[in-house]
């Protein structure tokens, strides 16, 4: 049995995952690098899951999105609990042990070259000098999905790592709950309705 991702063309039914890359660790919690961590918090939230170690060296929480009996999809949330830069490695290990197609493997990230709060949801293409997606991408070629949380550009001279490794302001994170809960909202999207009906909904 097949499903269409609205994008991507059909693909075999079964789970998605859903990853939320960020660090391990209370230090990063609040950071920008760290929004996909937030984002997948939601969802697990939303699901009425808890996330449990796996061996795959990530946080893994089982559920389902969509509207029970008619849209509802299995998906496995995941934060990889290797550093950033590293994420590759427990995503493949979680590809393989769930056994889900490049193509239904969605990460949420964030993205330098969009402004705060806006987001830009993909299939395939380049990493933009983003060591977590340079990693995955390594290990399991461009062709997945993603949801870029932009984060903007880093004030004035400031490094990119140092800006990415600090906290969100006081002023973003005035707004950030209502962006995570749009993210989130657009990662149920591209699952439920397919990748078109998604950006064109939330891409901005």
């Amino acid at each position: 049995m097949t499903t269409n991702t609205g994008g991507g063309g059909p693909v075999p039914e079964g789970p998605w995952l859903i990853v939320g890359l960020g660090n391990p660790g209370p230090q990063y919690a609040g950071n920008r690098h760290n929004v996909g961590f937030l984002v997948a918090d939601l969802l697990a939230e939303r699901m009425g899951g808890r996330f449990k170690a796996h061996r795959s060296r990530a946080e893994v929480c089982e559920g389902r999105v969509g509207t029970p009996g008619v849209s509802s999809r299995r998906v496995v949330l995941a934060k990889p609990m290797s550093f950033m830069n590293v994420s590759g490695g427990p995503v493949t290990a979680l590809r393989d042990f769930f056994k889900v197609p490049v193509a239904q493997i969605v990460v949420v990230h964030d993205e330098l070259d969009i402004g705060y709060g806006a987001l830009r949801l993909k299939l395939g293409g380049g990493d933009n000098g983003h060591n977590g997606l340079k990693s995955i991408t390594k290990s399991l070629g461009p062709d997945y999905h993603r949801v870029r949380f932009g984060v903007g550009r880093p004030p004035g001279r400031m490094a990119v790592a140092d800006f990415v490794l600090r906290d969100f302001s006081a002023a973003e994170r005035k707004e950030l709950d209502y962006f995570v809960d749009r993210a989130a909202d657009s990662v149920e999207s591209l699952i439920a309705d397919g990748l078109e009906r998604a950006q064109s909904t939330y891409n901005s």
